[in-house]
């Protein structure tokens, strides 16, 4: 059996991440409760809804077991909506976890038909399937921006301009895009590495 891991199913596109998660073999379950948290050893903040997702967890009781399971050393991994939510500032009223020191800028790059592709240099992953390419496609959608970073915080990977889209605090890892709506699975792959640490 894999390493067990969760996926925050409160709103969002959460329902990818658990079959990435799983055709890699992982342990994959959905979390709605607290009582869900128990024994994993990573968690999935999906992209959705920032503000909504916070307000779910907070009605649900999540937020302090969340941040209890990162303290226990759990990986934890917040995509698009999921990275706004690890964040000790998004520049607004809403409920953050405060666990990775990043400053996020929420909808950086404009609305939904803003949303693009880039590819993106990402020297900590594996190399692609090729045995070369260091290079993942990444999509926005409605995407933050990771503004600034601490100095226990390190980027993995920018835009042309310098934005930062993806960081990483030990086994804390935030990426403004959604790596589930591709078919490259090195992200997934990252994460549970730090889970499996």
């Amino acid at each position: 059996m894999g390493v067990a891991v969760g996926v925050l199913a409160l709103q969002g596109d959460f329902h990818a991440h658990l079959t990435v998660l799983q055709h890699l073999g992982a342990e994959a379950r959905a979390v709605r409760l607290p009582a869900q948290l128990a024994g994993l050893a990573g968690l999935v903040i999906p992209g959705g809804e920032s503000t909504t997702i916070g307000k779910l967890a907070e009605a649900y009781g999540l937020m302090q077991p969340m941040r209890n399971l990162a303290a226990q050393g759990a990986a934890i991994w917040g995509t698009c909506a999921g990275a706004i939510l690890l964040s000790r500032d998004a520049h607004r009223a809403q409920p953050l976890l405060n666990l990775m020191d990043i400053t996020v800028q929420r909808n950086a790059f404009g609305r939904q038909v803003d949303s693009f592709e880039a590819q993106l240099h990402v020297p900590a992953l594996a190399a692609g399937k090729d045995g070369s390419s260091r290079t993942f496609h990444a999509i926005f959608i409605r995407a933050p921006m990771i503004e600034s970073v601490g100095p226990e915080v390190e980027v993995l990977a920018t835009l042309p301009a310098g934005e930062i889209v993806a960081a990483r605090q030990g086994r804390l890892l935030a990426t403004a895009f959604h790596p589930e709506l591709t078919t490259d699975a090195r992200f997934h792959e990252l994460f549970l590495q730090l889970a499996g640490k």
